[in-house]
């Protein structure tokens, strides 16, 4: 049974910065994409960061690029989203995702799955 189980969220200034984790049980995530989402209250669900360990390609969503780095560690089996110099726009909760269920090239669209989800808030 695959489970993913995020941390790391909380509250934050502006300017700050916050790793988030993401822990896997049940699949290997070094040879598996994974992949960073947040939703904000009342918008669209958006891909923030993805990594094929396998190639070692990452996409980042225009609006952190620069500011994100996602990363893993293969012995504890986890995966890390490092946000710098947060905005109030940084705010909303956070999953991660394992398991490309479809893709577009190199891009992974889709996984078969989700963690629960870890809120970050970010004070301006």
């Amino acid at each position: 049974q695959v489970q993913l189980v995020e941390s790391g969220g909380g509250s934050a200034q502006a300017g700050e910065s916050l790793t988030l984790s993401c822990a896997a049980s049940g699949v290997d995530l070094s040879r598996n994409n994974v992949g960073w989402y947040r939703q904000a209250p009342g918008k669209a669900r958006e891909e923030v960061a993805q990594l094929n360990p396998v190639t070692g390609r990452t996409n980042f969503a225009a609006s952190v690029e620069g500011r994100v780095t996602i990363s893993l560690d293969n012995a504890k089996n986890t995966a890390y989203l490092l946000i710098h110099s947060l905005e109030s726009a940084d705010t909303a909760m956070y999953t991660c995702a394992a398991i490309c269920r479809t893709h577009t090239g190199y891009h992974c669209d889709d996984y078969y799955y989700r963690g629960q989800g870890t809120q970050v808030t970010v004070a301006s």
